[in-house]
């Protein structure tokens, strides 16, 4: 797939959640919500200031993140279902446990 996303929007897929709960009872696809969980694509270069400088993504290809339940817009390609949202709708990056206790 060749799609850079502009400014500072970000292309994401969605991270499928579990499909029992923790007692083991089994979730129906009529259930589920959709998952507000996501891994980074692609990211645009970032925004500009007014005075033209460029101000950096925070993210970047790889990364898993928490966005709102809303947030982004769903496209389709190369037949995966993904999302464009800017920046500005991701709430957090979710560090890896094992990399985080590294650090």
């Amino acid at each position: 797939m060749a799609f850079q996303p502009l400014h500072d929007r970000v292309l994401v897929r969605r991270v499928e959640g579990d499909e029992k709960t923790k007692g083991g009872l089994i979730i129906p696809d009529s259930a589920k919500e959709k998952p507000a969980e996501g891994e980074v694509v692609a990211c645009g270069p970032g925004a500009r200031k007014d005075s033209g400088e460029l101000i950096e993504m925070s993210v970047k290809p790889g990364q898993r993140i928490l966005f709102g339940k809303w947030s982004g817009t769903e496209v389709t390609l190369d037949g995966q279902e993904l999302l464009i949202m800017k920046e500005s709708d991701i709430l957090g990056i979710i560090e890896n446990d094992a990399a985080a206790k590294a650090a």
